[in-house]
């Protein structure tokens, strides 16, 4: 699996974006192109801490120790994959400012690299910085392959 803290991975991504387009369509889901960015922006968000997530209880909790290690695998993710309430993203969005605003976390992502000191995930506990740049170009890749790109 790549990650985004190497440059080949970052840069596969970055060449990725750059290839979807306002009104591509879905191969499944319920998002739009412009939502499914602002959606990928939240999974940024947490580890650069703007934004948390609820921590799962429970029987949520066990699942989600479960399904850490298919976050950071080489499997790729399959479709309707169910999302933290936080993540979900139901108003429009305009596609150039989610866009580029995603592209800027992303940044920010990879510049601090992984020798920096990563927080706990809410939801997934202790991850390593290996983990962590798995994790989001996992999460990108499974994205933007539903959208074809």
């Amino acid at each position: 699996m790549e990650s985004l803290f190497e440059q080949q991975g970052y840069q596969i991504i970055q060449d990725r974006l750059d290839k979807l387009s306002p009104d591509q369509p879905a191969k499944w889901g319920k998002m739009d192109v412009a939502q499914m960015l602002h959606h990928c922006q939240k999974a940024f968000e947490i580890p650069l801490g703007i934004s948390t997530i609820k921590p799962p209880g429970g029987l949520m909790k066990l699942a989600f120790k479960v399904f850490k290690k298919t976050l950071y695998n080489d499997k790729p993710w399959g479709k309707g994959m169910r999302t933290a309430p936080e993540f979900l993203v139901k108003d429009a969005k305009v596609y150039e400012t989610e866009k580029s605003r995603l592209l800027e976390l992303a940044a920010q992502f990879h510049e601090k690299g992984k020798d920096h000191n990563w927080p706990i995930h809410p939801a997934f506990g202790k991850l390593t910085s290996e983990q962590w740049g798995k994790m989001q170009y996992k999460h990108l890749d499974h994205h933007l392959r539903q959208f074809g790109v």
